[in-house]
């Protein structure tokens, strides 16, 4: 099932900057990496009490988001809900940034690659969006 939906991405017109599929297995499996590290510690904080909760809630919101977007582009075949998730992946993780910093200011450094990777994700779904509206 799944190899049908690749099918169908790779049919889609994309920008000529666009990276090939091959490219986004082991970007996001450094990211994720990261996002573990930097998550789990957030989420260790706050429930031990050493982070206020509402510190964790746009990481929460950023894991939840990140989740959605393969079952809306692959599995629904929806560019325009893929493309609004990763603008949500984008903001929540923003957010996060901004909230975490005076509390842990590493995890801001650490989670840099995630911002570049989401923010060249966020252009690059939305051209794709664009260039295949019907």
């Amino acid at each position: 099932m799944m190899k049908k939906a690749y099918t169908w991405y790779e049919q889609l017109a994309k920008p000529s900057w666009a990276p090939p599929s091959r490219v986004f297995g082991p970007v996001w499996s450094f990211l994720y990496v990261l996002i573990a590290l930097t998550f789990g510690t957030v989420f260790y904080r706050a429930v031990t009490g050493s982070l206020p909760w509402f510190v964790a809630l746009p990481f929460v919101l950023n894991l939840i988001f990140n989740s959605a977007f393969t079952p809306l582009q692959f599995g629904l075949k929806n560019n325009f809900l893929a493309a609004l998730d990763v603008v949500l992946v984008l903001a929540t993780l923003m957010w996060a940034l901004l909230v975490i910093g005076p509390h842990l200011s590493w995890i801001v450094y650490a989670l840099i690659p995630y911002l570049l990777w989401v923010a060249f994700a966020t252009v690059l779904q939305l051209t794709i969006t664009y260039m295949n509206l019907q």
